[in-house]
């Protein structure tokens, strides 16, 4: 399941915030990946992404990206799975969660199921951030709508003399 699905079974707690994700539906993942392919050069992967080259390979340079698959030739090969990984690292890029912590849940996956307590944790703290950066936000909006009310106000009162 990627990221973009688990936030489309996230449930609703009645006020307006989510409670989470649904644990264990699956749904269909509708990704813009030509149909039955599941071979990439890098260059697609970029294409299909919008990272660079040079990004793709330091991500795997960093042991941020798994193992990815080379040709006989030596050329990357890139799966579904590698599209799904690179979308999820996409959305934690998103969160403002620091690269070393990116390796550090992508080390976690590699170790296996054992490790499930750690990720979630990693993901919860960074949930918390997100959130509260999303408050700080919701602030900065409430005060740029009071200041955009005052001025278009002011256009509209009658104009003061001196």
């Amino acid at each position: 399941m990627t990221v973009v699905q688990v936030a489309k079974n996230s449930r609703r707690d009645g006020r307006g915030g989510s409670t989470g994700p649904a644990i264990c539906e699956e749904v269909d993942d509708g990704h813009p990946r030509p149909d039955g392919q599941d071979r990439y050069t890098i260059s697609e992967v970029a294409d299909l992404t919008g990272l660079s080259a040079h990004t793709l390979r330091w991500y795997e340079r960093i042991g941020l990206m798994p193992h990815v698959d080379r040709s006989h030739t030596g050329q990357r090969r890139f799966t579904n799975r590698d599209l799904d990984w690179l979308d999820l690292v996409g959305k934690l890029r998103l969160t403002g969660m620091p690269v070393a912590d990116m390796v550090r849940y992508a080390e976690l996956v590699r170790e296996g199921d054992h490790t499930f307590p750690q990720r979630q944790a990693l993901l919860e703290s960074t949930r918390t951030d997100v959130l509260q950066r999303i408050a700080e936000l919701q602030d900065t909006v409430t005060v740029l709508d009071h200041k955009i009310s005052t001025y278009a106000g002011a256009r509209c009162a009658p104009e003061r003399t001196a």
